[in-house]
């Protein structure tokens, strides 16, 4: 696996040269939410853990290693004893993927040898933060559209097909109820769902000949995209013709008005079964706003707003040290560089709340005990290298992941003018660290003036 950072090779054969035996926490999180997100939703856990447990270098990788001129200190058992057996050995703990997360807490921590735990931080990173930026749009984007169902049609603008078919993941599991994505359906057993494309409609020498073609071979099943050249002469050729598709789309003009005019159509064709489905650069804001318009519209498709998390597509998450052995003795460690502090010691979070309502998370320490109606978020999911359990279904944590949202304040997950969610920390946390600061100050390290 050399997707990870040259320096993480540098201090890999640092630390191997040293042959302390160290081991180290780290934790993974997000310093501050992007202003256009009150929480996040956490998803990639599945992916990460499997990265972990795949963990290999081949022969081939090992030898384009020793060509790196950074690495060409490290000694020759680095590269002939080291690497070719290198597996992680290391603990686990994270929040299910679905679970509502809020700046300064970790998402997961990673419990190893220090080699270890450092050459899988960018790994970790990229494959976390990315789905969980995407699930925490879908999030929004579905709770914006009320009950009706959101398709995720935004395979062609992300950022390659890896991309793609992890963002189609994220989606569902943020609520999205299908993908275009075929490859995300075959891997994730997530539904595929798709209409026609424009080309469809413009190879045929005309419009009805192109329905009455995808409806001979799709029956019943057929979705007709019906905006190519006007969305309502569209809807009276279907009814004039006697067709009865199961939807039709409508991917551009004014959506609202237009979704009236063809219900209107419809219902005197009869085709009141025939559902009305819309997309077209749709994101949360425009289908609350679709959706307050009391628009006759049944479902949505949403493509680059999803798979790119257009208005925040890069959380500021960190992967950072916060425990090392030390001569025998576990030492809680922090970074206290000015705006980048962080806060030492193994942790946990707790949800407190009544009556199915979250009130508060408090942070606190791994080994503290949880507050009164506290229920710890970090559980342990790999020990010794090796899963503690079997992996979910996508299904069941998609069903979780919406039920779990409902438990946050909707004063907290509304769109317009959200409410902020308190997140406190133990008493033996704050402690830890002002003891901390002391102990650099004692140090004479030099106070970062910024």
């Amino acid at each position: 696996m050399l997707s990870t950072d040259l320096y993480q090779f540098t201090m890999a054969a640092g630390y191997h040269a040293a042959q302390d035996g160290t081991n180290a926490s780290f934790e993974l999180f997000v310093r501050e939410l992007p202003s256009s997100r009150n929480y996040l939703v956490t998803a990639g856990l599945e992916q990460a853990l499997s990265v972990l447990a795949e963990w290999r270098y081949t022969r081939d990788e090992i030898q384009y290693l020793r060509s790196v001129p950074a690495l060409r200190s490290a000694g020759p058992e680095f590269f002939d004893e080291y690497l070719p057996r290198l597996r992680f050995s290391g603990e686990v703990w994270a929040m299910a993927e679905g679970t509502p997360v809020f700046a300064g807490e970790p998402i997961l921590r990673v419990t190893a040898p220090l080699e270890e735990a450092q050459l899988v931080e960018t790994a970790l990173l990229s494959t976390v933060l990315f789905q969980t930026s995407v699930a925490s749009k879908a999030a929004r984007v579905t709770d914006a559209a009320a009950g009706r169902p959101v398709m995720e049609f935004g395979g062609r603008r992300a950022h390659g097909v890896d991309a793609a078919l992890f963002a189609s993941r994220a989606a569902y599991l943020g609520g999205c109820s299908a993908t275009s994505n075929v490859e995300a359906g075959y891997r994730f057993g997530i539904p595929v769902a798709g209409t026609m494309a424009h080309s469809w409609v413009m190879a045929h020498c005309d419009e009805l000949t192109a329905f009455e073609r995808d409806m001979a071979l799709h029956g019943s099943d057929s979705v007709l995209l019906i905006d190519t050249y006007n969305s309502v002469t569209a809807a009276q050729k279907i009814v004039s013709a006697g067709l009865r598709p199961a939807a039709v789309r409508i991917d551009s003009g004014d959506l609202a008005r237009v979704s009236v005019a063809v219900r209107s159509i419809f219902d005197a064709g009869p085709l009141s079964s025939t559902r009305i489905l819309v997309s077209g650069d749709l994101d949360e804001h425009r289908v609350a706003a679709l959706v307050a318009s009391g628009a006759p519209i049944d479902g949505f498709g949403v493509g680059t707003a999803l798979s790119t998390s257009v208005d925040a597509p890069a959380l500021g998450g960190v992967y950072k040290l916060v425990e090392i052995l030390r001569e025998g003795t576990v030492t809680p460690v922090a970074k206290r560089s000015l705006g980048k502090q962080t806060l030492p010691g193994r942790k946990q979070v707790w949800r407190v709340g009544e009556s199915s309502t979250a009130a508060y998370d408090v942070v606190g320490l791994a080994t503290e005990t949880a507050p009164p109606g506290g229920v710890p978020l970090l559980e342990c999911v790999m020990r010794d290298g090796r899963r503690t359990g079997s992996a979910p279904r996508l299904c069941e944590l998609r069903a979780a992941c919406t039920s779990t949202r409902l438990t946050i304040p909707e004063s907290v997950r509304r769109l317009s003018a959200p409410g902020p969610y308190p997140v406190t920390f133990s008493a033996a946390l704050v402690e830890l660290a002002r003891k901390h600061r002391v102990e650099v100050a004692r140090s004479g390290a030099p106070r970062d003036i910024g």
